[in-house]
């Protein structure tokens, strides 16, 4: 009984500023981290030779990022107000990067197909982000001979990877308990 009166008590916040905040947020946590996850990245000590990932060129991590975080909405939004809030975000980063929705969309349902493909079977979202961070970044190439051979991450990189990747997945459940979202 508690929880349902607790629930009734919490603030209520628009759609809309979910999608704002989905985007100021990974924004801001890339654009203000990702210098030192490339250093994190190329200086791997399971890696035999240092990375080459270029702490300018953050595009392909914030678009790991978004598709992620895209992924993990349906666990705390009802279906609906999912699909607005993905839709709102699609429209506010579309406007961000001056090209229209349909791209937008397409941009972040590639990632996502890549997520797919490099974690098949696994459904685990935070892994795929951090093959895909493996994957786009070309890790293999500095990897110890028999993983490269195999193509696959040093299971103890791919960890190391996880890791960073945590500190980018958003804490929708704290902000669920705290807010009611509303449309």
């Amino acid at each position: 009984m508690a929880l349902g009166i607790t629930s009734l008590f919490r603030k209520k916040v628009a759609e809309e500023k979910v999608a704002e905040l989905f985007v100021n947020t990974i924004f801001n946590a890339v654009d203000t981290s990702f210098i030192e996850v490339a250093e994190l990245l190329n200086n791997d000590i399971n890696l035999v030779a240092q990375a080459q990932v270029d702490p300018e060129l953050q595009d392909d991590f914030l678009m790991i990022v978004i598709a992620g975080n895209f992924c993990l909405l349906n666990d705390y939004f009802f279906e609906g107000q999912e699909d607005r809030i993905r839709e709102l975000t699609i429209e506010k980063l579309a406007a961000i990067y001056s090209v229209d929705a349909a791209t937008m969309r397409t941009a972040i349902d590639s990632m996502i197909a890549l997520f797919k493909k490099l974690n098949y079977p696994s459904k685990n979202t935070h892994y795929a982000m951090s093959r895909a961070v493996f994957h786009k970044y070309k890790l293999n190439n500095f990897q110890k001979e028999y993983f490269k051979n195999l193509n696959t991450p040093d299971p103890i990189l791919l960890k190391n990877i996880d890791e960073i990747m945590e500190q980018f997945i958003i804490k929708w459940a704290t902000f669920t308990d705290k807010y009611r979202i509303t449309d």
